[in-house]
């Protein structure tokens, strides 16, 4: 094991790729079948164009950037069928994922979010996810920065030093899990150590978490 594992007390995730899982693809073919064209290109699986990227860093609000796709897709397509689409991206968060969520902040770890995400997926699809276990987002994380409301997405690193800065972080002290390796670098450039999360049986979310558990003296 690691040696620093020992001496972590906090724990940053990343949402998409790490606690959710992800299928960028399936995104792209629900807004082309709405007519959008050149959907491949704005919508990346580690960063957005124009018009999704004004969303996610929050200079275009929602109703803007729903004005904004329906002059770009078929007649009468609605808010309700983008966000539908837009929400394809999202495939499952694994009930597993928000116990092993829960299971840290009982082990002392201090858990934390820190996601590019934007205002139309969080307030739907990501919020319903939450609530699965009868309680909210909120109840998972003893704090939450997501890039819309920042003004400003990850890799920059101003803004793992804000999350840090706004919570009291040491960032010796601090783990961030995130599927991207710019972001896990931007990590490392606050501070902080960072992991790169993938979908093998060593490196995932779980095993992570489970390997910081043991770090813990938790058994089980």
């Amino acid at each position: 094991m690691i040696e620093w594992i020992y001496n972590i007390k906090n724990v940053i995730f990343d949402l998409g790729g790490v606690v959710i899982d992800l299928d960028r693809d399936r995104a792209v073919r629900a807004l082309e079948q709405l007519g959008l064209e050149g959907a491949d290109e704005m919508l990346g699986l580690y960063g957005q164009k124009e018009p999704f990227l004004g969303l996610e860093t929050g200079e275009t609000p929602a109703g803007e950037f729903f004005d904004i796709m329906r002059s770009r897709m078929n007649p009468g397509v609605n808010d309700k069928e983008i966000t539908r689409a837009f929400n394809e991206f999202l495939v499952e968060l694994p009930a597993k994922r928000l116990e092993m969520l829960r299971r840290m902040r009982m082990a002392g770890y201090r858990i934390f979010m820190l996601s590019n995400t934007n205002p139309v997926m969080y307030n739907s699809w990501i919020d319903r996810a939450f609530r699965q276990e009868g309680g909210t987002v909120n109840d998972y994380f003893d704090g939450i920065v997501v890039s819309y409301q920042e003004l400003m997405c990850k890799p920059n690193v101003a803004i793992f030093e804000t999350l840090m800065r706004r919570y009291g972080l040491n960032p010796s002290e601090t783990l961030m899990l995130d599927d991207s390796e710019k972001n896990c670098q931007a990590a490392a450039e606050a501070g902080a150590h960072a992991f790169k999360v993938g979908k093998s049986e060593n490196d995932d979310m779980m095993a992570i978490c489970g390997a910081l558990l043991e770090a813990a003296g938790v058994k089980g």
